[in-house]
Order: structure tokens, then C-alpha cells, then sequence
């Protein structure tokens, strides 16, 4: 089933997730254990990222480091495939403009649409490194070109001009920024570009994380207000260390609340500094619940434990 069907026909509030694959090497287990523990939960679809390729240096036997290039965490699409035949839950790949040409992007939809998979989350992502583009190949820049690459095959329309191309049909999801998207000029520009998005071909959207429910309210009334009418659904994480309070504004652009802040600091450890961010987590998720809000989108990655204490203290709510 669709994203978007998802939230139409949904009756009473519903909870997704984000997962990440495994760093390379890494086991398939660990994941699958974490979205076996989420099940008793229902979510109706699966978030599963992915990443372009990077530089990394690889210390050699004689103590000298060759400069090669790879993906950190491949393994997007074999999740995807298990999470839809394995546990019959939709899943939801990321498809990135950074690092892939729109050659390949063509032939990892048709590998997709091949699967079964009907959902997408179109994001231009962060490029690692300057992949060269070959003679004759292309690249899409920006998250709205992906999403008009996609909505073109949507109408049966693929880079090369083929006789009785059969249409593809994905749900197109793209992300959306409370706080602005750091690299947009202010906020009014950044909803320009979700409305462009949206005029593209984008179905729905999912929030960057935000700690502050004022943010994505004023956002949600300043899209409408624009002329975004697709649901936009909040992302939201759970704090379990005190040092995200540092790593999440400098890998996200976000921030926290003063009191939020001031609670964590005077943590004596991260034990502590836990409980308090599943206590906010908590009444986070009751203030937006209780002022209409019928999804909401965990970013999980691979550890679904604190996930799992949230859904079991909000379950009278969902």
C-alpha cells in the first residue's frame, strides 16, 4: 500500500519508522531483530536510508593508506525487500540525487518497481565526494529534478524514448525543514521549494527532526498558507545521550529547547540523561497527538530500544 493511502484511510493515529542499513561488514540480524521488536507496534511503513559513496582511507599492511571509494552501508534494497516479504510492512527507500547519476537512479526505480516497492522518499542528500560524471550521463542536482525524474516514469517516460513503456507507479515522499533547510536563505524560500516539490509530483512530506512543536505547527500554517496542500508529517528523535546535544545541531541544523538543554546538562550521566529525553520524547508526542496530529515518524535507526519504552507509554494514545 501507498504512504499517502496509508494516511487517508487511517482511522486513529499510527506511528512509522526510519532504520538504517548496517556499516559495511556489519549483519543483517541486527537490523532484523530491531524491526522484529517494533512489530507489536504496527508501523504501516518503514523508512530505510541510504548513502552514496565516500573517500575513505584504508591503512595498508605497510602502514601507507590508499585513498578508495565506497558506500559505507549498502544493503537499502535487500532490506526493503525483506521488510515487505518477510514481515508484510511497507517499505519506504531513500533515493538520493548525491552520488548517483540519473542513469542509475533510472535503474535502481526499475530494480524497485521490479520488487514490488511502491513507495519512495526522493532527498537530494549530502555528497561525500565529487563523483565524475561520465560523457552522456546525467545528474539530478536537486531534490525537486528527482522528483520530476520519478513523475516522469510515473507517465511512463524514462531517459531514453521507448515504445510502450509501461508506467511505474510510486507514492513520492520528500523532506521538509521546520527550522529551514540550512543551506535556504529563510524560510520562506525553503517553502518554495516544497511547494515546487509538491507541483513536481510529490505525494507527502516528512519533517528533518524538530524538538520544539511550535516549529512544525508555524511551519505546517505557513505551507498551507503557500499553497502546500500534501500532508506533511512530522520527524521526530528520541534523545538517549548528552552528547547529541551537541552532535544533532552540528549534523542537522536543528536546536532545543532552553529548558530541554538546561535538564540534559545537569544530567550526572546518560543514564539519567535517558530517562529525561524519553520523558520529553513522551509529552512531545502527547502535544502533537492531542492538537490533531495522526502520524508520527521515529527516527530509529538501529537501536529501537528507546522506541520501544515510548510506544509502551503512549500505547493508550495510539
Amino acid at each position: 500500500m501507498k504512504v499517502i493511502e496509508h494516511i487517508e484511510r487511517t482511522t486513529a493515529p499510527f506511528v512509522s519508522i526510519e532504520i538504517i542499513p548496517p556499516k559495511r561488514g556489519g549483519s543483517f540480524e541486527q537490523i532484523d531483530r530491531a524491526i522484529a521488536s517494533i512489530l507489536p507496534y504496527k508501523p504501516p511503513f518503514i523508512d530505510v536510508t541510504s548513502h552514496s559513496a565516500e573517500v575513505i582511507w584504508d591503512e595498508q599492511p605497510d602502514g601507507t593508506f590508499k585513498r578508495v571509494v565506497k558506500r559505507k552501508s549498502p544493503g537499502t534494497f535487500g532490506i526493503c525487500a525483506a521488510i515487505k516479504y518477510k514481515y508484510n510492512i511497507d517499505p519506504v527507500p531513500h533515493i538520493l540525487c548525491a552520488g548517483f547519476t540519473r542513469e542509475e537512479t533510472e535503474d535502481a526505480l526499475i530494480e524497485l518497481n521490479y520488487l514490488g516497492v511502491e513507495n519512495l522518499l526522493l532527498i537530494r542528500g549530502d555528497a561525500k565526494y565529487d563523483k565524475p560524471v561520465a560523457e552522456g550521463k546525467s545528474v539530478n542536482r536537486y531534490a525537486v529534478n528527482l522528483v520530476e525524474q520519478v513523475a516522469a516514469m510515473n507517465r511512463g517516460c524514462y531517459l531514453d524514448k521507448l515504445m510502450d513503456a509501461v508506467p511505474t507507479d510510486f507514492c513520492i515522499g520528500v523532506a521538509a525543514y521546520p527550522e529551514k533547510h540550512f543551506q535556504s536563505p529563510n524560510l520562506k524560500f525553503d517553502i518554495e521549494v516544497l511547494k515546487k516539490k509538491q507541483d513536481a509530483g510529490a505525494h507527502y512530506a516528512v519533517t528533518q527532526m524538530f524538538f520544539d512543536n511550535r516549529h512544525y505547527f508555524d511551519y505546517v500554517e505557513k505551507c498551507r498558507a503557500a499553497g502546500v496542500t500534501i500532508p506533511i508529517i512530522p520527524g521526530l528523535k528520541i534523545i538517549t545521550l548528552k552528547k547529541h546535544l551537541q552532535a544533532l545541531p552540528a549534523a542537522f541544523h536543528i536546536n532545543f529547547p532552553e529548558e530541554f538543554v538546561d535538564a540534559l546538562m545537569n544530567a550526572k550521566d546518560d543514564v539519567q540523561a535517558r530517562q529525561i529525553g524519553l520523558d520529553f520524547a513522551y509529552h512531545q508526542a502527547l502535544d502533537l497527538l492531542d492538537k490533531g496530529v495522526k502520524h508520527l515518524h521515529y527516527y530509529v535507526m538501529l537501536n529501537a530500544n528507546p522506541f520501544i519504552e515510548l510506544m509502551e507509554r503512549l500505547k493508550k494514545k495510539l
